[in-house]
């Protein structure tokens, strides 16, 4: 890497799905050294704040450095602006560049590799790879690698071999299958290990950002087994032998980690971060639907509305349970276009004042707002603050019928958080459930008891809302404890770690607590929300 007695070289760690609490346990107990070493010699803090509403459109808040409420990126499928519509997100949706795409046409020189929610940039100095070693995500189609220049994938072919692809979710898998992945997801780091140092010793570098997945990866795949899980619990682990799976994971993910850092000079300054942790939850698509319409929010269409098309037709004559076995079979573009259906035909829009936006575990309401929507019948002001007050009421009122307890963790108000109102993009609530070994299969509201079918991608494991950072170097005060800090406050931090001048009005948290260098722009003023 390049050395620069001004700017030291800046080393990024992204380690996706990385466990806050696993973190902290597993380093202090002596697993995870170069992490610990790391936490040692400069300062350490938790990631948190609104902007973790979802994983989805997170990595991109955090390495552009601009909000959700801007980029308006929140799932995978989200609602059109202005039609009953819902789609996939395309990269071209979404503007917000990482902050190294200050650095063309500069002198700086980077190598990016596997960077999430970030697109390859042309007119940068140095090395980009994107989608070798990422997360597929289940019944989606393979994104293939990409990189800047092209000739670098036909070097990592034949240096290190093909991309390893890795199923993340696999129904009923056997202990054969499972230990399979587990050497597969450990086969995986070593080699995205041996491509990282390949890249680095062939040029000198003034920026390095590379992320591991298999943390996220091995967690969803492998949750069962950890003490404390349903395979645990009934013996499977130590038939099986992947009782310390994850745990195992987080080691070969922090020795490469490691390896990477002697690689690089004394005076690098290193982030390594993670967003999300992980915990016991199961789908709750059906449940936050139940809500919305058993409660009277969300009306239904009746048979002779809304000119029902053949996949209405066929999906109402076929039961709830029926259709979630057969949608297995189906390819992902049809079960698309049913989901798509369903949701514009199914509800009568000019009489619903709040819907549900289908999403897997986080769930999301909005309310059918007058000028928003195209048949929005709430009024904007006070009828729309009431109605968001009433659905937090009824959500909190939500009693998981196995537990007894509540079902909700918390509601997140979006024009409260981001303090932007009505948002154009962004749901109006996003429900965060309680944590439950189980699938939470029937829940109890005074007025209703709300129940849903298991669906077949019936994971059982979701993410927590609160990363975890770790700093060193010659910028990086040591012995600081950051406290609660914005995937926000990271774009500007860096970017004066680069050297690079800085516009106003962007939040300097991590620059006043953590970062001492000549190139930090002292006038900086903390952006409002």
């Amino acid at each position: 890497m390049a050395k620069d007695k001004k700017n030291p070289p800046l080393m990024i760690f992204g380690l996706d799905g990385g466990d806050a609490g696993f973190i902290r346990r597993w380093a202090e107990e002596g697993y995870l050294p170069t992490i610990a070493s790391i936490m040692l010699r400069g300062c350490q803090g938790a990631v948190v704040g609104p902007e973790l509403l979802s994983t989805q459109g997170a990595w991109l808040s955090l390495f552009s450095g601009v909000s959700r409420s801007s980029h308006g990126h929140y799932y995978n499928r989200q609602l059109v602006p202005g039609a009953y519509e819902i789609r996939n997100i395309a990269a071209q949706d979404i503007h917000a560049l990482p902050f190294w795409s200050h650095l063309r046409g500069d002198s700086k020189k980077v190598a990016i590799i596997d960077a999430l929610e970030a697109e390859l940039l042309p007119g940068l100095p140095g090395v980009q790879l994107a989608n070798w070693a990422i997360q597929q995500q289940y019944n989606h189609a393979i994104v293939p690698p990409s990189a800047e220049p092209a000739s670098l994938l036909s070097d990592i072919r034949s240096h290190v071999g093909p991309p390893i692809h890795i199923e993340v979710f696999k129904p009923d898998s056997s202990f054969h299958e499972d230990v399979a992945a587990y050497r597969l997801i450990l086969k995986r780091i070593e080699e995205k290990g041996v491509l990282c140092r390949r890249i680095l010793a062939q040029d000198q570098y003034d920026l390095v950002v590379t992320m591991f997945v298999e943390a996220h990866t091995a967690a969803h795949r492998l949750w069962d087994y950890r003490p404390g899980g349903i395979r645990h619990i009934e013996g499977m682990s130590e038939k099986s032998g992947l009782g310390t799976a994850i745990r195992d994971v987080y080691q070969a993910i922090d020795r490469e980690m490691g390896l990477l850092l002697k690689q690089l000079p004394d005076e690098s300054n290193c982030f390594i971060l993670s967003l999300f942790g992980m915990k016991d939850l199961y789908p709750t698509t059906g449940l936050i639907e139940a809500f919305c319409r058993q409660l009277g929010y969300q009306v239904p269409s009746h048979g002779d509305q809304n000119s029902p098309s053949a996949f209405t037709w066929l999906r109402r004559a076929i039961r709830p349970e029926v259709r979630a076995r057969m949608s297995q079979w189906l390819p992902r573009r049809v079960q698309t276009r049913l989901e798509t259906d369903r949701f514009q035909t199914e509800t009568n829009w000019a009489q619903t004042r709040a819907f549900s936006v289908p999403a897997l575990n986080t769930s999301f309401v909005r309310v059918n707002l007058r000028g928003r929507e195209p048949q929005g019948i709430v009024e904007p002001g006070p009828e729309y603050e009431s109605l968001l007050c009433q659905i937090e009421a009824d959500l909190k009122q939500l009693v998981d019928v196995r537990s007894g307890k509540p079902a909700v963790e918390r509601v997140i108000r979006t024009a409260e958080a981001f303090r932007c109102g009505p948002h154009s993009v962004l749901p109006d609530l996003s429900v965060e459930w309680k944590s439950a070994p189980y699938f939470m299969d029937r829940v109890q509201h005074p007025k209703a008891e709300l129940v849903q079918v298991r669906p077949y991608y019936n994971r059982s494991s979701y993410h927590t809302f609160s990363g975890f950072v770790a700093a060193a170097g010659p910028s990086i005060k040591a012995g600081r404890d950051l406290g609660e800090v914005s995937p926000l406050d990271f774009a500007p931090a860096f970017q004066s770690l680069m050297g690079n001048p800085l516009p106003q009005n962007l939040t300097n948290r991590i620059l006043n607590q953590c970062v001492h260098c000549p190139s930090l722009n002292t006038g900086m003023t903390t952006m409002a929300g």
